[in-house]
């Protein structure tokens, strides 16, 4: 075996050394796999994300299929229904935790294609809002003559969501919510795990 372990490609060593390796032994121990392979768990946000996007299927290696790209009311709206018909927390994800998907050892950055296979590296939707409106004094003339302190900020909000580019890890908050973006749900990690 020892003659032929030169000839193995790396990421089939990858494989057979398992999905979570890292250089950094608590990245490593921070994500596993469930019983089924279908999920991705975050051992350290208490978090367990589908292998897959919304629109793809699971096929026990690979997620096939296309992804299903909607506007952020209709991912918001989609989270709620999962919920609903399976009593599970799903939700759309904030920023911060989808930036955590982010593996940037990676040559370029982007999701480990071991963790979650056939992923989409675009933007995503998250549930981040938009709620930081600059500090202003409303009693300076200047702020009065422009309307209240914070109303643009706040209007921003109402029109523009915050989506994470998945092959980046960067995040803005200037995404039309009526841009049509893949989603990628998660859910609290089942107990005892």
């Amino acid at each position: 075996m020892k003659t032929l372990l030169p000839l193995i490609p790396p990421l089939l060593v990858a494989l057979f050394a398992g999905p979570a390796q890292a250089a950094d032994s608590q990245v490593a121990a921070d994500w596993s796999l469930s019983a089924d392979g279908a999920y991705v768990l975050d051992q350290r946000a208490g978090l367990a994300w589908p292998r897959c996007v919304e629109g793809m299927q699971w096929t026990g290696k690979t997620c096939t299929g296309q992804p299903l790209l909607l506007d952020r009311a209709e991912a918001t709206a989609l989270a709620s229904d999962r919920w609903k018909a399976e009593g599970v927390g799903w939700r759309l994800p904030r920023a911060t935790e989808l930036q955590r998907l982010v593996d940037k050892a990676l040559s370029p950055p982007g999701l480990n294609p071991l963790l979650f296979p056939a992923a989409p590296g675009q933007w995503h939707w998250s549930s981040t809002a938009n709620v930081s409106a600059p500090s202003v004094n409303p009693y300076t003339y200047g702020n009065i003559a422009q309307g209240r302190a914070g109303d643009g900020a706040r209007q921003a909000a109402m029109i523009n969501g915050w989506a994470v580019n998945l092959s980046t890890g960067e995040a803005r908050g200037d995404a039309a919510r009526a841009s049509k973006l893949p989603v990628r749900l998660v859910r609290p990690m089942p107990v005892g795990r």
